[in-house]
């Protein structure tokens, strides 16, 4: 055995969200159709997909706001909440 001395644990990074990114895939008439913030990028989608899009970043990063939290340090769970209800019905 050897008497070198062990490692000490890493701690395991929590991964943070640095930005959010939106795909649109149904684009069909030959637009090219790029939206970014602070902190998101839209790209592609028709332009119904990508007004709803859109509209869904607006109200998550209100939302974000309203609750005090920052992308970088809210829970991915919660943040996959939030996205969830901001989209328009």
């Amino acid at each position: 055995m050897s008497d070198s001395p062990k490692k000490p644990a890493r701690r395991k990074r929590r991964p943070s969200v640095k930005g959010l990114l939106g795909v649109g895939l149904d684009n069909e008439d030959g637009h090219k159709r790029i939206t970014t913030g602070d902190k998101f990028v839209l790209v592609g989608g028709s332009q119904q997909t990508h007004e709803v899009m859109t509209e869904t970043m607006m109200k998550t990063f209100e939302e974000l706001k309203r609750r005090d939290k920052v992308l970088e340090t809210v829970d991915h769970r919660e943040l996959a909440e939030i996205i969830d209800r901001s989209r328009p019905r």
